[in-house]
């Protein structure tokens, strides 16, 4: 009896052992990283969810709002109505620009898209950790949903833009056509920021709460409100932050669909290699952003 109480444990196996047992029996690590082909095609395989998801986030946003779906179109006409009085008419930024309200309100719209796919991709993961926990799927379709959520909310926006264009006499022309590669570059592009964000996010949610002072300061110098090339013309500026200027994505988009919509916006107001920085903007955060998230993805929803 004494001998069986006395005896000594057996050693435990060693993490070698337990690997290779695990091998020998098809068991693998739970949640452990894919390759990146696999985890494309995982993503992939999960877009009608993407899509589900985008649209029943953008329904419920204004579920418990009398005016409900209102709201997504008249919220970015406030903000430039608060914008053309205090730039527009206080500070005088719309002398020199022609069609100033639709200039103004294309500028707010599409700021506004690439502002709110940001803010919801840095709370993707860190605002959905139930989800995240619960179910096994991609963790990149979270900050890519959300981004197409924002694009779903401005094409219900881009109805009330196109009324305001009609209502100043500017006419339905071809190069409204370039809405649509505009529209792609700049989805790329803010998919992928949402990514950098969702990840930085999910291990300093605090984060979020700096962003709002980061945006405000790059709408500031996007030209949302202003015309970047009036200003340049006549700031005396050194030619590197003219190029900073002009070649801040932002400013890029926004500066392309005033092309696509605008007949008074011409082609010299547009920054040289126009598409080369929007195409180049879109492939390097969507494509950096994307690996960016892809290596922490067994991270998520732990700790």
């Amino acid at each position: 009896m004494s001998q069986v109480l006395h005896t000594p444990p057996a050693p435990a196996p060693a993490e070698g052992d337990l690997a290779a047992l695990a091998a020998r029996h098809g068991l693998s690590v739970s949640g452990a990283r894919p390759s990146l082909r696999h985890y494309v095609r995982q993503l992939w395989a999960r877009r009608h969810f993407i899509t589900a998801f985008a649209t029943a986030k953008l329904t419920a946003q204004y579920s418990q709002a009398k005016l409900g779906q209102i709201w997504q179109v008249a919220t970015p006409l406030l903000n430039a109505a608060v914008y053309y009085f205090i730039f527009g008419v206080l500070l005088g930024t719309s002398r020199g620009v022609s069609d100033y309200i639709p200039f103004l309100v294309t500028g707010v719209f599409i700021w506004t898209f690439t502002q709110n796919s940001i803010m919801a991709g840095t709370r993707a993961i860190s605002g959905n950790l139930g989800l995240v926990r619960a179910l096994h799927f991609p963790r990149a379709a979270l900050p890519i949903s959300f981004a197409l959520q924002q694009l779903q909310q401005l094409l219900f926006s881009m109805a009330a833009l196109v009324v305001i264009l009609l209502c100043f006499g500017i006419p339905v022309s071809v190069s409204w056509l370039l809405i649509v590669p505009v529209l792609f570059l700049q989805f790329v592009f803010n998919s992928g920021v949402s990514m950098i964000m969702a990840r930085m996010g999910a291990k300093t949610p605090d984060i979020a709460q700096l962003m709002p002072f980061i945006l405000r300061t790059w709408m500031y110098v996007s030209g949302v409100m202003f015309s970047i090339d009036n200003t340049l013309k006549h700031s005396g500026m050194p030619n590197s932050a003219k190029v900073l200027l002009e070649s801040n994505p932002a400013a890029v988009y926004i500066d392309l669909m005033r092309f696509a919509l605008i007949d008074s916006f011409k082609a010299h107001q547009l920054p040289h290699h126009v598409w080369a920085y929007a195409t180049g903007w879109a492939l390097l955060a969507g494509v950096g952003g994307f690996i960016y998230f892809w290596k922490a993805e067994e991270t998520y929803g732990r700790g």
